[in-house]
């Protein structure tokens, strides 16, 4: 904490005057204080199927292993096809993409939608737009176990 003291000679007009001046960092960082702990939640996926309606598996009963990539995919590019042995979803932050299942069922993505990804199913993505697609994906497997597979 700082003091600030007038000197004697000012009148009390100037002492109340000096004393707001003084006062005023601290009132302000108290209404900035309030601003930043305001947080807000939205819930951008929560369920237990994929996006093809399947039930997700069971966790397996071994030390869980989380991993999150950001994965980025190239304009008017495609994914290899693949599958994951592990659950996992992810929110697309950029741009668009088409998840494409091996019977050739497909799920369109736009910037901020969100997926539960197939589990042990034949897919693959491709980017059809002019820039990157950019999407964040978080798995959760067992050590040692691989988190993609490819056909």
């Amino acid at each position: 904490m700082f003091y600030c003291e007038p000197p004697s000679h000012w009148n009390k007009q100037m002492n109340k005057i000096i004393f707001l001046l003084c006062l005023a960092p601290l009132l302000s960082y108290t209404t900035w204080a309030k601003e930043e702990s305001t947080a807000t939640v939205e819930v951008l996926l929560k369920t237990n199927s994929s996006w093809d309606g399947a039930s997700l598996p069971d966790y397996p009963n071994d030390k869980p292993e989380v991993i999150i990539l950001k994965i980025t995919i190239p304009p008017l590019s495609q994914l290899p096809l693949h599958k994951h042995p592990v659950i996992n979803a992810g929110v697309l932050l950029k741009g668009q993409l088409t998840v494409v299942k091996e019977s050739g069922e497909t799920l369109h993505l736009d910037t901020g939608d969100s997926i539960a990804e197939l589990v042990n199913q034949w897919h693959y993505g491709k980017n059809e737009g002019l820039e990157a697609a950019e999407i964040v994906v978080f798995y959760v497997g067992t050590p040692g176990v691989p988190i993609t597979i490819k056909k």
